[in-house]
């Protein structure tokens, strides 16, 4: 299995942010690619538990959860319900009513 590589020195873009595995890894992926750390400072602030989201740790190696990197971003889920949604126009910027009000000022 392959996921998007991280571009060195390079932040994710939100599309490959949403390509990631339910568990991306700290390092070079959280660390690197989104708060643009270096690989020690990434390490060290996850062990004093000082990073802005919680580190899942298997074995050694370290992990942030996807969906809570998401999430501090402010980022909308990735629902695939939203996928059928269909567009509704803005009734904001109406063209004939911007017209009438242009020419009621006149």
């Amino acid at each position: 299995m392959s996921y998007p590589a991280t571009r060195r020195g390079a932040f994710l873009t939100i599309a490959e942010l949403y390509a990631q595995p339910p568990l991306m890894p700290l390092w070079p992926d959280f660390g690197r690619g989104i708060c643009q750390l270096s690989e020690s400072t990434t390490y060290q602030l996850a062990a004093e538990n000082r990073l802005p989201i919680e580190t899942v740790r298997l074995g050694r190696k370290r992990y942030v959860r996807a969906a809570d990197v998401i999430a501090w971003l402010h980022l909308p889920q990735n629902d695939d319900s939203a996928a059928g949604a269909t567009a509704t126009p803005s009734v904001e910027h109406d063209n004939e009513s911007t017209v009438q009000q242009i020419r009621s000022a006149q």
